[in-house]
């Protein structure tokens, strides 16, 4: 039997429609034919179109009819789902949560939020792996692990993803150097300036101002450090090697402190980049106790970040 009455409503026309005649879907339901009738019947006048063609020998769906049944099913299939996570939700959730990340965001950002969370379920666990590569997360162990935190354009489209955060840009240099060398006031003069970069393959959005109404990449011409790490070019900027240009949520505090400086930031933070910080599963339906964590980071990362929020505090006392 059905939970309510849209449920049984719905769930007593497909069974109409499956068996071919309503005695059968009576059966089924433990109710007399002529109920069933009158059921449909109110349920035809209720979308104001008959959903059957009836006869003495048979009972055919309709085009409307047909039509109806494929969001029916797809109706009842999801308060299913939703009665299930709301079961599950009720009661202490528990089990084993495992986490690929980026280390360097792990580490600022991600380690204390599931600490957090932790200590809001104490019934669940979970296993943080923080892989140490500049190499944005393809989800390749996906299958091994629940969720991979991925920082950049989504290259697979088959994976289903949950936008955590936006990602911003900023160049930003140590008082230290720009003292020695002057502070650019455009980014065209950064090719007059030393330079902290990504070796060989870089984020696709580094280096991109915009100037008189364009995109453009504009590089330092010199490069006194190139490395596949950002957080060891962000030790290069800090001891003052050059300029660099790095996301926000791995120089706010920096920033925020006045150990480095923003560039070309008159305006405010600079707009979004196109992609962010994404949480990638795959398309099978996810564990409610994944899905829990998915809503705590979303909450906890968007859609105004904590450091990008610190930072526009920041420039506004400026």
């Amino acid at each position: 039997m059905s939970h309510d009455p849209l449920s049984g409503q719905l769930a007593l026309f497909l069974d109409s429609l499956e068996c071919g005649s309503f005695s059968a879907a009576a059966r089924r339901h433990q109710l007399t034919p002529s109920a069933v009738a009158r059921r449909i019947d109110a349920l035809e006048r209720q979308l104001g179109s008959p959903l059957f063609q009836r006869s003495t020998h048979a009972l055919r769906a309709t085009p409307a009819g047909l039509a109806f049944a494929v969001r029916a099913r797809r109706i009842l299939d999801e308060l299913q789902l939703a009665r299930a996570e709301a079961v599950s939700l009720g009661s202490a959730p528990e089990g084993l949560i495992r986490i690929d990340a980026p280390a360097p965001f792990g580490r600022r950002h991600l380690a204390p939020a599931i600490a957090e969370f932790l200590a809001a379920y104490p019934g669940l666990d979970v296993q943080l792996r923080l892989i140490d590569s500049f190499v944005d997360l393809q989800g390749e162990h996906l299958g091994q692990v629940d969720l991979v935190l991925r920082i950049g354009p989504l290259a697979d489209t088959r994976l289903v993803a949950t936008a955590l955060a936006p990602m911003r840009r900023i160049a930003c240099a140590s008082p230290a150097y720009l003292k020695r060398r002057g502070t650019p006031s455009d980014p065209r003069q950064l090719a007059e300036h030393d330079g902290l970069d990504w070796d060989r393959l870089g984020p696709p959005h580094a280096w991109r101002f915009e100037v008189a109404g364009q995109l453009r990449q504009i590089r330092p011409t010199r490069l006194r450090m190139t490395a596949n790490n950002a957080e060891t070019l962000l030790c290069g900027a800090l001891a003052g090697l050059g300029i660099a240009h790095l996301p926000t949520w791995l120089i706010s505090d920096h920033l925020l402190r006045g150990e480095l400086l923003p560039l070309f930031c008159d305006n405010g933070l600079p707009a979004p980049e196109p992609s962010g910080i994404y949480a990638l599963r795959l398309p099978q339906p996810a564990s409610s106790r994944t899905r829990l964590l998915l809503e705590f980071l979303r909450q906890r990362f968007g859609p105004a970040p904590p450091w990008d929020t610190a930072l526009q505090g920041g420039f506004a006392a400026r």
